[in-house]
């Protein structure tokens, strides 16, 4: 079969669905955990693979799917995170946090968190790597995990609503799910890369 030909071939729903929905909830819960899986990819593909079904629910299911992996995984890795800072020795987990934090960032974050309070989560889920350093100020600002938790789920529910949308968007523009699948991953680099780029750009022209 050629390789045009294959790409082009897709499953049945029943298959999709029986497969697709438990793997989106597994990585996007390790994506949670161990940051380097592209979760907002993984959230606009399904939802174009949704757009493409006859299914009533699919894009609700996809959105209740990725919205709890991300809210479970964020309060596992938070609560991993008080674990370490109450330990004496910390903890592998507690030092990843740390490692993914900049003191530049995490600094920021502790400003906005001590100014914004519970809407500094919700926003940090929006912004491409703002995430961690914002969990790292809750812990090092001895938030207990409820607390967290409560500004935790608006922000995943708003991060789901987000990328899905994005990937409704390319699913609608074009008729093979393939397609949008590669539009919608091309646009989440995007929109994941322009704040790192706007940076550097701010950066370049300020020196």
């Amino acid at each position: 079969m050629p390789l045009a030909a294959a790409v082009r071939t897709t499953p049945p729903e029943s298959t999709q669905q029986a497969i697709g929905y438990p793997s989106l909830f597994l990585l996007v819960l390790i994506g949670a955990l161990v940051p380097v899986v592209p979760t907002g990819a993984l959230v606009s593909s399904a939802a174009v693979v949704a757009v493409h079904q006859t299914a009533p629910f699919a894009l609700a299911t996809v959105f209740v799917t990725a919205s709890l992996a991300a809210f479970l995984g964020d309060a596992t890795l938070y609560w991993l995170g008080r674990r370490g800072m109450r330990s004496k020795n910390g903890s592998r987990w507690l030092e990843a946090i740390r490692a993914r934090a900049p003191e530049e960032r995490l600094t920021q974050a502790q400003e906005k968190l001590a100014g914004h309070g519970v809407a500094v989560l919700v926003l940090s889920r929006l912004v491409p790597a703002g995430r961690i350093p914002v969990m790292l100020a809750c812990l090092m600002a001895d938030w207990p995990l409820r607390r967290f938790a409560r500004g935790n789920l608006p922000a995943c529910l708003a991060w789901a609503v987000t990328y899905q949308l994005i990937g409704i968007l390319g699913g609608s523009l074009f008729r093979e799910p393939w397609e949008g699948v590669v539009a919608a991953v091309a646009l989440t680099v995007l929109v994941s890369a322009a704040p790192s780029v706007w940076r550097r750009i701010r950066g370049t022209a300020g020196a």
